[in-house]
C-alpha cells in the first residue's frame, strides 16, 4: 500500500505526543501559577491578547512541541528527498552502439525519452568490446546495427521496470525499421507506417492507475492535518483540564472573563499551530524545488493551499468542543475517557479519506463526508486532489464549516463557563443541559 509508510510516520507521531503529554502534565501545574502576574501589564492587545501570547510562548519553548517538530521535517524531507534519489538512480542506463548507422542514436535517445529514462550512449569498436564492457558491468545494454542486441541478464515477460521495457521498444522498433527496409519503402512510407496512431481506448469507469502529483499531495496534506490536529487539540484537552486541577483557573477568572480566557487560549495554540504547519509546507516547497522532486508542482499549490484551510478550518470546529470537554474533568483518568468519543469523528474521516487517496477515486462516502463539519478538513483536500471539487463546492463546504464552528463555539463557551469552576468529580453533560438552554 502506497500510503503505508506515512500512516507509520502519522502513528509514532500520535503515539509520541501522547506519551509527551503524560510526563508534562505532571509538571505542567507548577508553572501555571506564574499567570496572574502577566496578566496585570498594560493590555495592549485586551485580555484575549495576553491569554494567547502566554499560550503561545508556552508552547514554542515545550520540548515537546520541538522534538515533533524535528520529527515531522525529518518525515516531509523523507517523502520529498527519498522519491527523487530512487528515480535519479533507476532511470540512467549505459548503452553500448556498435557499427550503427548515424540515425541509429538519434533513435535511441527517442526511444528512451518515450519510456521515461536517460540513457548514454558509448560507441565502441566492435561486438567483442562491447560484450566485455557488458559482462564487466560498465554498460548495462548493448546494441549492434547489424542486427544484434544484448543484455547481461535475460529480461523476464513480466518485468516491467524502465530498462526492460526500454530494451523491448528497442527490439521492437530497429525490428520494425529493418522490417521496412526488406519490404522496399521508402523513408517517406516507412515514416507514415511508424507513425501511425492507434485508435483511442475510451473506459466506462475512470481510471484508478498511478497516483498523480495532486493525488500524491493530497495524500500527504490528509495525514499533515491528522497529526496536527491530534498533537493541538490534546494541548487544548490537557492544558483546561490542567488549570482547573491547580484551581489556577480560580485566579485567572478573577482577572478576566471565561470566554476571553478560553478564547486566548484557542487562538494561541492556534497560531502555534498554524505556524508549525505553514513552516513544514515550505520546507517542503523549497526542499521540492533544490532536489527537481515534482510532488509540489503542477496543480498540487492548489491541495497545498486547500489543505492549509482545510487545516484552520478543522482546528477552529475541533478546538471549541476539546475546550469544552477539558473543563467536565480534573483528573487524568477522567481525560483518557473523553479522548475516544472525541476523536472518533475525527479518526473516521481520516481513515475513509486515506483510503479514498490510496484508491485512486473518491468514494461517495467521501464526497458526503465533505460536506460535514467533523470530516470536512480531511475529505475536502481529498477532492481537491482528485479535481472533483468545484470552486462553489469548496466554498458551500467552507461556509458550512464556519456556521457550524460559530454554533459549537457559543455552546462550548457556556459549558465552560459553567463548568470550568466546579470541581470535587467530573460534571456531566446532563448537568449542563438547563445551562446550555439559557
Amino acid at each position: 500500500m502506497k500510503a503505508l509508510p506515512f500512516i507509520l510516520a502519522a502513528v509514532a507521531v500520535v503515539l509520541l505526543v501522547r506519551f509527551g503529554l503524560r510526563r508534562i502534565g505532571r509538571g505542567r501545574s507548577s508553572r501555571l501559577g506564574g499567570l496572574p502576574g502577566g496578566l496585570r501589564g498594560r493590555r495592549l492587545l485586551g485580555d484575549t491578547g495576553l491569554v494567547a501570547g502566554r499560550e503561545i510562548r508556552e508552547r514554542l519553548r515545550g520540548r515537546v512541541f520541538r522534538v515533533v517538530t524535528i520529527i515531522l521535517f525529518a518525515v516531509v524531507a523523507a517523502a520529498v528527498v527519498i522519491p527523487t534519489i530512487h528515480t535519479g538512480t533507476t532511470t540512467r542506463q549505459k548503452v553500448g552502439v556498435v557499427a550503427g548507422p548515424p540515425a541509429l542514436d538519434s533513435e535511441l535517445q527517442k526511444l528512451a525519452t518515450a519510456v521515461g529514462l536517460r540513457v548514454e550512449l558509448v560507441h565502441e569498436p566492435d561486438l567483442s568490446a562491447a560484450r566485455a564492457a557488458l559482462s564487466a558491468g560498465y554498460l548495462n545494454m548493448v546494441v549492434d546495427g547489424s542486427g544484434t542486441i544484448l543484455v547481461e541478464n535475460p529480461i523476464s515477460d513480466t518485468d516491467t521496470s524502465a530498462g526492460a521495457r526500454y530494451v523491448r521498444a528497442v527490439a521492437t522498433a530497429l525490428g520494425a525499421q529493418q522490417a521496412f527496409a526488406r519490404a522496399g519503402l521508402t523513408p517517406e512510407q516507412a515514416a507514415a507506417v511508424a507513425e501511425a496512431k492507434p485508435w483511442p481506448v475510451e473506459s466506462v469507469h475512470p481510471s484508478k492507475g498511478a497516483t498523480t502529483t495532486e493525488e500524491a499531495t493530497a495524500l500527504i496534506g490528509v495525514i499533515l492535518i491528522f497529526i496536527i490536529l491530534t498533537q493541538y487539540l490534546s494541548w487544548i484537552l490537557m492544558g483546561v483540564m490542567e488549570e482547573k486541577a491547580s484551581r489556577v483557573i480560580e485566579v485567572l477568572l478573577a482577572t478576566v472573563r471565561p470566554g476571553q480566557l478560553l478564547a486566548g487560549k484557542v487562538a494561541g495554540i492556534g497560531a502555534v499551530a498554524l505556524l508549525q504547519a505553514v513552516s513544514l509546507v515550505a520546507f517542503a516547497l523549497v526542499l521540492a524545488k533544490v532536489v527537481g522532486a515534482n510532488l509540489v508542482q503542477g496543480a498540487a499549490p492548489l491541495v497545498v493551499a486547500a489543505t492549509l484551510v482545510w487545516l484552520v478550518l478543522g482546528y477552529a470546529f475541533y478546538s471549541w468542543v476539546y475546550a469544552a470537554a477539558g473543563s467536565l474533568a480534573e483528573r487524568q483518568d477522567q481525560v483518557q475517557s473523553l479522548v475516544l468519543p472525541l476523536s472518533a469523528p475525527l479518526i473516521f474521516g481520516y481513515i475513509v479519506s486515506l483510503i479514498g487517496v490510496s484508491s485512486g477515486s473518491a468514494s461517495l462516502l467521501v464526497k458526503v463526508l465533505a460536506y460535514l463539519p467533523p470530516t470536512a478538513p480531511f475529505a475536502m483536500p481529498t477532492l481537491v486532489g482528485f479535481g472533483e471539487a468545484t470552486w462553489w463546492q469548496f466554498l458551500l463546504s467552507v461556509a458550512v464549516s464556519v456556521a457550524c464552528t460559530a454554533l459549537v463555539a457559543l455552546v462550548a463557551a457556556r459549558v465552560y463557563r459553567t463548568a470550568v469552576l466546579r470541581t470535587g468529580g467530573r460534571v456531566r453533560l446532563r448537568e449542563l443541559v438547563p445551562t446550555l438552554g439559557k
